[in-house]
């Protein structure tokens, strides 16, 4: 009996108990959807954890910041000659980063907090200044607009797509997040104040106020006379993609031009210490301007750890985001095994089916067996034909169970795209890539064949006279 009969006579056995076949696929079908469905959502996470990383820079970026991190540009030595020997991110320690091995490139990055104002409203806002090179790297989606220009000769900012949620009234301090309601600002279209000395500025807004109760009581206001922190008149150029509920890695920064920067906070801080640059225990402003960190690209994501550790034993702080994949990586693969533990209790009990479906066949078929075995079929052709048909319940289970599960996947994106419950970026909740799809299917098959392997060897052991006799 060649394989095209075992074939014929699998199927034609399948077919003659439609019902019992049918109940035992879709037990098959549950469990494969279950599987799929579970894995997918471990995937999907993954994926959105992907996407975030490569916006942030991807697996081959290195984030370099001093010795003692951020914090350590507020202070430095208590003398010129210590100054030097502190680590500080600055020109001289770009020019020994773009010298080393596997480095492509090294762009400086500054960041500060300043404040924007619009008529009534006033705002908190993180401000990031970087090359135009830069810029580019970061690959920023504007909805509207270009990324700012080099040496424009003035301020050109790029709003985050959350720049106005930050904006509260002044006086209540009511914000989008209380009243639900974003304050009558055209970020494409207005100018705006732009407020980089806010110590300064608070104060001059405290000492305003303390000088109207003075006048209010008819006593002389004292105190000292500070100069009015510099408002500078700015307007957007672009803005980065998305509404005011759409997280994203550029949603709440402001971009600039980091060489115009420096510029006029060199003009306006002129003898004072610019905000977030180190200074000497007197309060002096030191004579190199300092970044806030330096981005690294290494030429090939297997290079990253080797050239870390060259800038740690330089006396730097290192971050990267192999390192932090590395742990995604691994609490993702705990996430899906468990996931996938939990779909293959169903995908188990389905193979209990399968095992009931063949051995009740196997009870029914006691003549048919026996007349195959006087007539000369061979053992091997007998077993072949039971696990020919367990599989066939399984691989049909595992085809309809995948379709199954590509439909709850899209009810399930589409129920959480909107969902303010759920933050994952454009990034699918639910991610069933190819492989795992035809992964399933031989899984379910293989399930179908050690289900329906017991039963198959029971057949082989029936004596064909008694076989025939009991019939």
């Amino acid at each position: 009996m060649n394989w095209m009969d075992l074939l014929r006579m699998s199927s034609s056995n399948l077919r003659r108990r439609k019902l019992r076949t049918f109940l035992t696929v879709l037990g098959v079908v549950i469990g494969t959807a279950s599987i799929v469905v579970m894995i997918s959502l471990g995937l999907g996470l993954q994926q959105a954890m992907y996407q975030e990383i490569e916006e942030y820079g991807g697996l081959t970026t290195i984030s370099v910041s001093g010795a003692n991190g951020e914090s350590d540009m507020l202070y430095s030595s208590s003398d010129e000659s210590e100054e030097e020997s502190e680590q500080y991110v600055d020109d001289e320690c770009l020019e020994k980063l773009a010298e080393l091995e596997h480095v492509t490139s090294v762009e400086p990055v500054y960041t500060m907090s300043v404040m924007l104002l619009k008529g009534s409203y006033e705002g908190y806002m993180e401000l990031m200044a970087m090359t135009p090179e830069a810029l580019e790297a970061r690959k920023i989606k504007l909805s509207q607009g270009t990324l700012p220009k080099k040496d424009s000769g003035q301020l050109e900012l790029v709003y985050g797509n959350m720049t106005l949620v930050n904006f509260q009234e002044k006086g209540t301090g009511n914000s989008y997040w209380e009243t639900g309601e974003l304050p009558s600002i055209d970020l494409a279209k207005d100018s705006l104040f732009l407020i980089l000395d806010q110590e300064n500025y608070t104060a001059g807004q405290e000492q305003t106020s303390m000088d109207i109760t003075a006048d209010d009581g008819d006593e002389e206001g004292g105190g000292e006379t500070r100069r009015p922190a510099k408002k500078h008149v700015v307007r957007g150029c672009g803005l980065v993609e998305g509404g005011v509920d759409d997280y994203n890695a550029n949603c709440y920064y402001i971009f600039c031009d980091l060489d115009t920067l420096k510029k006029v906070l060199k003009k306006e801080f002129a003898g004072r210490v610019i905000p977030g640059q180190p200074q000497t225990k007197n309060g002096k402003p030191m004579k190199e301007f300092c970044y806030s960190y330096a981005q690294l690209k290494v030429d090939d994501k297997d290079n990253v750890s080797a050239v870390s550790n060259q800038i740690k034993e330089m006396g730097y702080n290192v971050e990267n985001n192999a390192e932090m994949m590395d742990s995604v990586n691994r609490q993702m693969g705990i996430i899906q095994a468990v996931l996938g533990g939990i779909g293959a209790v169903s995908l188990f009990v389905a193979a209990i089916g399968i095992a009931n479906t063949m051995m009740m066949s196997i009870y029914e078929r006691t003549k048919e067996i026996g007349v195959m075995k006087v007539l000369g079929c061979s053992l091997g052709n007998i077993r072949g034909m039971f696990l020919m048909e367990a599989g066939f319940i399984g691989i049909f289970g595992g085809i309809i169970g995948n379709i199954l599960s590509f439909l709850m996947s899209m009810v399930i994106n589409g129920l959480t795209a909107n969902s303010d419950m759920i933050q994952i970026g454009d990034a699918n909740i639910s991610y069933i890539p190819i492989w795992l799809m035809l992964a399933s299917i031989g899984f379910a098959m293989l399930v179908g064949i050690v289900a329906g392997y017991f039963p198959a060897k029971r057949a082989m052991k029936l004596s064909p006279l008694e076989a025939i006799r009991n019939g």
